[in-house]
């Protein structure tokens, strides 16, 4: 039966670029007026590499906010070569850090100060594991011979086994997956392994980013795969599974270093996500279970409680916008700019 409306916990995203300044005053409203939470990713310059980095980052965040809005950002740690087990304890302890990320050295945006071998981040990665805190991956290999389209492959196959095997009480979530293996892992049966699905992975393969064209607003890190990935990937996240949850990795950059020669990797979509997402699951026959997807198994999965506010998602055309403000005269351009949405996000549900 054709469902028109669903009603469901206002959804957390958990995985989110805020970025700092102008931009980040005028995306984040954005992203407020869809989720209630966010895991805030910390590659800033410089990066957020301490708790107390962290806290001054929050208040700005919090700041840029219309008054009354309620949203909680959730706080992150970048994690270095250099990052001290003190550090991780001070974290856990600050009630507003919930993970730490891990980019691996040049892998995307702002990572030149990542992760360059695991073996320098033991300590660190003993106490996350002690305390609890999850590690929050990009998972792709960087290295001479590995193609672009294998990096997350490569990461997957070489990087991640043996991290596993020396911290098996680590909780571990695998970003922004992008390939069949991905999705593969993140269904398998490792309660500490879990996995965040991006609008643009869900919805489009690698056609849609270079057929006819290089469209810039498409190109994101991991780059968008081929169909059969696409694929697994969507059948994953509609799978009821209950490791597998929204992440929606919006990425804003001003428009002018997006159509550049040097295009930068990220795509925005704070303000339409929950319309795509709709309908990525209606496209898969299972609108029934993006609640879980969108709602539920995130908070299971960091430990925190599923949001007591309801929203509507209405079947009701939506014209998306070529772009939005970004400060000065800056501008952002949001994912499916200037065509429309299946799915809009109405007023909170009643009761």
């Amino acid at each position: 039966m054709n469902r028109t409306t669903l009603t469901l916990p206002r959804p957390d995203d958990w995985h989110l670029h805020l970025r700092d300044g102008a931009l980040m005053q005028a995306v984040a409203p954005l992203a407020a007026a869809s989720f209630a939470r966010a895991i805030v990713m910390p590659n800033l310059q410089p990066p957020i590499t301490t708790t107390e980095r962290a806290a001054a980052y929050r208040r700005r965040i919090l700041a840029a906010l219309p008054a009354g809005t309620a949203f909680e950002p959730l706080m992150t740690l970048y994690l270095t070569d250099n990052t001290p087990a003190a550090e991780i304890e001070r974290a856990a302890a600050s009630g507003i850090v919930h993970a730490v990320k891990l980019y691996p050295a040049g892998a995307t945006t702002h990572s030149d100060d990542g992760v360059t071998d695991l073996a320098r981040c033991t300590e660190a990665l003993a106490a996350m594991a002690e305390h609890g805190l999850p590690l929050l991956i990009h998972g792709e290999r960087i290295g001479a011979g590995i193609d672009l389209f294998d990096r997350e492959r490569a990461f997957l196959e070489e990087t991640l086994p043996p991290l596993r095997d020396r911290h098996p009480r680590l909780k571990i979530v695998l970003e922004h997956v992008s390939t069949a293996l991905g999705a593969e892992l993140v269904t398998g049966d490792d309660p500490r392994l879990a996995g965040t699905f991006t609008p643009q992975h869900l919805l489009y393969s690698r056609d849609r980013l270079l057929a006819g064209g290089l469209k810039p607003h498409y190109y994101c890190m991991p780059i968008l795969k081929r169909e059969a990935d696409r694929e697994a990937l969507l059948e994953a996240a509609t799978s009821g599974h209950p490791r597998v949850f929204l992440g929606t990795d919006s990425a804003p950059h001003p428009r002018r270093a997006k159509e550049s020669a040097c295009c930068s990797a990220g795509c925005f979509s704070s303000p339409v996500a929950l319309g795509l997402y709709a309908e990525a699951f209606e496209a898969a026959g299972a609108l029934e279970r993006l609640e879980a997807f969108a709602s539920r198994n995130g908070p299971a999965f960091y430990g925190l409680p599923v949001n007591d506010e309801r929203v509507v998602l209405a079947r009701e055309e939506a014209a998306v916008p070529e772009a939005y403000p970004a400060g000065g005269e800056d501008t952002v351009v949001p994912l499916r700019a200037g065509e429309s949405l299946a799915w809009r996000l109405r007023a909170e549900a009643s009761g």
